[in-house]
């Protein structure tokens, strides 16, 4: 894997920032745009995935970077489930929740592999 100088250059950061986006848009619209509860809730997971990629990857050490994607692969899992409370509650619509749900599995897969990467980097490293 080449080296990578900023993590705006990170696919997982991309896709995180493209799912954001899209989130903020939906609440734009009724019925989020009135229920402020959720659209705050489903704001902040959306955004943390591609915050903690951000943050992680600042602290410039492979161990501190690896415990940052954890969270925000654990943010997916959150963005999921308020996805999944939504479509069920009628809020959004079922194509809407298909496109944001899918994103959501890719950028957990991409980050899983990232993390295990990371980690035989990090164990090669130590038995050198």
């Amino acid at each position: 894997m080449p080296k990578v100088e900023r993590f705006e250059d990170l696919e997982i950061w991309k896709i995180a920032v493209g799912i954001a986006v899209e989130v903020y848009i939906l609440c734009d619209s009724e019925p989020l745009k009135s229920d402020w509860g959720m659209k705050d809730q489903i704001r902040r997971a959306a955004c943390s995935m591609s915050d903690n990629i951000a943050e992680g990857f600042e602290y410039n050490n492979n161990p501190d970077f690896i415990r940052f994607l954890n969270y925000a692969k654990g943010s997916s899992g959150e963005f999921r489930n308020k996805l999944t409370i939504l479509v069920s509650a009628g809020k959004i619509d079922q194509v809407v929740f298909d496109d944001l749900y899918n994103k959501s599995i890719d950028f957990s897969g991409k980050t899983k592999t990232l993390i295990s990467y990371l980690k035989k980097f990090e164990a090669n490293k130590k038995s050198k």
